[in-house]
């Protein structure tokens, strides 16, 4: 899929039930049960958010590229796309969107990849996979189980990785901008988990990653 979707939400910022602004770098996590909406808002534009719903009854049924893709065979989400659990079940639906596309094969950076990718002076900078652990470890009653293996393929909400005729993903300047947000509403009680990445080695930040807003409905 090429073309940017584009869909508005009719939900009004004011009438939020719930708001938050999550600093550059920085990670958040945060359940969002049946019925409500969820909203990640790019404030600044071009930053990339790497998310991660769990069923929040049980973490060993997590969001699944592998189902989601096939499901709508896209490697792309925007609006319509049903994200699927690695149960098969739905767990939430896009209902807006007005970045038009997000990443899901982009993964999450960590200080073991930075190394091999940009060179062992990035060994000790911040990554997707620190903030997803601290996020993990800071659920009540979640730290004494959960560790790397808890966390999936994670999707990279205004993240751009096109992909090569040859197969291969490139990293480039984002689609989105200030402004922009993408909305789901979610099917099941799930537990949000997002690093609002501090990638600063390739350009999916912009060179310079800015906060995000989420803000929830009821």
């Amino acid at each position: 899929m090429s073309t940017l979707n584009y869909t508005e939400s009719p939900l009004a910022p004011e009438k939020a039930a719930y708001r938050h602004k999550i600093p550059a770098g920085g990670f958040w996590i945060h359940k969002i049960t049946a019925g409500q909406s969820v909203r990640i808002v790019d404030l600044e534009g071009n930053q990339a958010v790497d998310t991660i719903f769990y069923n929040a009854g049980d973490f060993a049924e997590y969001y699944s590229a592998q189902a989601t893709i096939r499901g709508q065979r896209c490697i792309y989400l925007t609006t319509g796309t049903k994200i699927i659990s690695s149960e098969g079940n739905v767990m939430l639906e896009i209902t807006a969107d007005t970045c038009g596309r997000h990443d899901t094969l982009g993964g999450a950076c960590a200080c073991e990849s930075n190394t091999v990718r940009y060179g062992h002076d990035t060994k000790y900078m911040h990554a997707c996979r620190q903030n997803f652990l601290m996020g993990l470890a800071s659920w009540p009653g979640a730290a004494c189980h959960l560790n790397k293996r808890d966390i999936p393929a994670n999707i990279n909400f205004f993240m751009n990785v096109p992909v090569t005729p040859e197969g291969g993903l490139m990293f480039e300047d984002g689609v989105s901008a200030g402004g922009k947000y993408v909305e789901l509403k979610a099917a099941m009680d799930v537990v949000c988990l997002i690093s609002n990445c501090p990638q600063l080695n390739n350009p999916c930040n912009g060179w310079n990653p800015t906060p995000v807003e989420v803000l929830v409905w009821d």
